[in-house]
């Protein structure tokens, strides 16, 4: 079976665009520059000694890796290539970076550069999270308010899973498509064209051991997925969790299913757990674009305007149904 590498997939939908200026190609190809480097940095990461904690901390008061730090590097550097970008915005950064002066473009880039890092020494899936958005209008040298734009307004988004195979999973609004690595010839192949998640499910995905600070619509949630075919929902249900929202992600995508990580008597100070612009708002996108929802329990999470580059948010996304469900006990309450 002959399968497509992305760089043929990214001409074919830059052909099938009208008024396409390959613009997009570009930063897309830069973005795939940066996931193979930063794979073989995760792959060569116990060989080379750079698995371990740095001693220092990001932004968010989370303790940096090596890794962290190395793969924020990589995604600096890579996506400078194309001249296309005005600036960059990570989560292991305190302020957007921008770009060199004279070498500026019309987009912006945020990203989460090593998502899961917590799981590397253990050997656990980890990725890198991206979203693309335009610089505002006659915009120049970008400031922080102009990376503050609503999940709806993001040009495309994606991941990269560093796990038994290395895989690269983006949409830019027609569609998710999955690609995989072949490291014979350093290519991504196109191996999961149009995936979708299916409407019902049952599984889900959260961190149990947070039961007691959770609001009452989760726990009503929860509590009734765990009495399986003796409860009201008829059916039994299996628990995952990963602690790395790409694998989680990736999962229902493949086989459905919800992630749940929501703001709670433990997180309510800081608004959630998980980061808007660099994690929820590309994964909205996703889950959306595959058929299924993402909602913060009370409002669709892509409309939910950012007051902060580091802002966190309550997040609920999957199957359509059981979104829907969630939604309907956070209304209740």
């Amino acid at each position: 079976m002959s399968l497509m590498t992305i760089q043929h997939y990214l001409t074919r939908a830059q052909q099938q665009h009208a008024g396409a200026t390959g613009e997009l190609t570009l930063i897309l190809n830069d973005i795939v520059t940066s996931c193979k480097r930063v794979a073989q940095a995760v792959n060569q990461g116990a060989l080379l000694g750079t698995m371990g904690d740095l001693g220092s901390q990001n932004v968010q008061g989370e303790v940096q890796k090596a890794l962290d730090v190395i793969a924020n590097t990589i995604f600096l550097e890579s996506n400078q290539i194309s001249g296309l970008l005005a600036g960059m915005a990570s989560e292991e950064m305190d302020d957007p970076y921008l770009v060199q002066e004279g070498k500026r473009g019309r987009y912006l880039l945020l990203f989460d550069p090593l998502d899961g890092s917590s799981n590397v020494n253990v050997n656990i899936s980890v990725g890198s999270i991206f979203s693309v958005l335009r610089c505002p209008e006659g915009v120049v040298q970008p400031q922080l308010a102009d990376f503050l734009q609503p999940g709806v307004q993001q040009v495309c988004a994606g991941y990269a899973l560093y796990g038994s195979s290395t895989m690269l999973v983006i949409t830019t609004g027609s569609g998710v498509d999955g690609f995989t690595l072949d490291h014979g010839t350093g290519e991504f192949m196109l191996t999961h064209p149009q995936m979708r998640i299916p409407e019902n499910s049952r599984e889900f995905a959260i961190n149990m051991s947070n039961q007691r600070h959770w609001p009452p619509a989760i726990k009503r949630y929860v509590d009734e997925c765990v009495q399986g075919a003796s409860g009201p929902r008829g059916v039994d249900f299996n628990m995952r969790w990963v602690a790395s929202m790409v694998a989680e992600v990736h999962r229902i995508l493949l086989r459905g299913g919800i992630f749940m990580y929501p703001m709670d008597n433990k997180n309510a100070a800081q608004g959630g757990r998980l980061r808007l612009l660099y994690e929820a708002n590309p994964m909205a996108m996703l889950v959306e674009q595959a058929g299924g929802l993402a909602s913060t329990g009370r409002q669709r999470l892509l409309e939910l305007v950012p007051q902060a580059l580091h802002q966190r948010v309550s997040v609920m996304m999957g199957s359509r149904h059981e979104v829907e469900r969630v939604q309907d006990y956070f209304s209740a309450e």
